[in-house]
């Protein structure tokens, strides 16, 4: 079935009524060197996921996500202020991380914007899904929690098993292989005696996935990993970090992400680490062996990133079916109200 990018910025929006038609919104807050692979990312997911649904997406933007000015300019054309959101119909929203700026996420210079979109989305959807730091802010707000910083940044694709039988993880076969990418960590312990639901979990990486799907309120589903990463994006990630540390903006040579690389990529990246330790030196990123580590790459998570995406727009379609009967007898009733003051 069709996958409908939206990128309309008035009232021309299209309208999908059907029980099978479902609109959702992505609100990218990835920085500016990411948001266009994020965008990719989560639509080709979607379109993937849309078995017997027409899917409608809507992009939204924060203003105050620093951005340089090309950037903006180039949302300006295709993505909503994030205030028409809280005017819009939406089925179900997902919104991104981005890389933190400040010590505390309170002090993030767009968390008002967070908190106001996290409190919308309880009454205003079916169900949102919060990725990696948006998952972080928003337990923050709701429950107090704080993300615990990692001693060394967790990079790699991990497995991960279910932690409770939810319809999310329907059909899934365990293990899950799961990117992750952070700097930061939420305790399993914390969340559980707060509600939270755990639904996957990881020896190495802990927590993957967890919901709040208290009361009829929308099911908020968090994710601490990144099942919606390209084949090479935790590898741009990597390089993106020994660049760091060849400008001096790191101390320590980044570690190659872990179960990720095969045995022949991960020796070329140790070569090139060994050089790199030898001759620190910015232009010796220009001979990061990039060509020889994405021809050795596999993509072993996507089958479970399928799996996941297609349970969520099945929950969004059951949702909206078991809404339309109510959205009926109301437009009935208000139909017989007009014959009534007619008469």
């Amino acid at each position: 079935m069709p996958l409908l990018l939206d990128t309309a910025r008035s009232g021309t929006a299209a309208d999908l009524r059907g029980s099978n038609c479902l609109t959702i919104g992505l609100v990218n807050n990835m920085p500016d060197a990411a948001r266009e692979a994020t965008e990719r990312q989560f639509i080709d997911l979607l379109r993937a996921a849309a078995h017997g649904a027409v899917i409608c997406v809507k992009l939204f933007s924060i203003p105050d996500v620093p951005r340089s000015q090309e950037a903006r300019r180039e949302l300006s054309g295709r993505y909503r202020d994030v205030a028409e959101l809280w005017d819009a119909a939406l089925d179900g929203l997902i919104v991104t991380g981005t890389e933190p700026q400040a010590a505390s996420l309170q002090d993030e210079p767009y968390w008002q914007d967070l908190v106001r979109l996290i409190e919308w989305a309880r009454a205003n959807t079916s169900s949102t899904i919060f990725s990696c730091l948006a998952a972080h802010a928003a337990v923050q707000h709701m429950h107090g929690i704080e993300r615990r910083s990692r001693k060394d940044k967790l990079c790699g694709v991990f497995d991960c098993v279910p932690a409770a039988d939810h319809p999310l993880l329907a059909g899934m076969a365990a293990p899950l292989r799961v990117p992750h990418s952070r700097h930061n960590d939420l305790s399993e312990p914390v969340l559980r005696a707060c509600g939270y639901r755990i639904l996957t979990r990881s020896v190495a990486a802990g927590v993957d996935a967890f919901a709040d799907d208290r009361g009829p309120s929308s099911l908020f589903v968090f994710f601490q990993g990144h099942p919606e990463y390209a084949t090479d994006s935790l590898l741009r990630e990597y390089r993106r970090d020994v660049g760091r540390y060849l400008r001096g903006e790191r101390d320590q040579y980044p570690a190659a992400p872990q179960g990720y690389l095969g045995e022949t990529a991960a020796s070329v990246a140790e070569a090139f680490g060994v050089r790199a330790a030898g001759l620190r030196d910015p232009a010796l990123l220009a001979d990061f062996p990039m060509n020889a580590l994405v021809a050795d790459l596999e993509n072993t998570w996507r089958t479970a990133a399928l799996g996941i995406y297609e349970n969520w727009v099945n929950h969004l379609k059951d949702r909206k079916a078991e809404r339309r009967p109510q959205v009926a007898f109301g437009q009935k009733a208000r139909r017989e109200r007009s014959r009534q003051f007619a008469g």
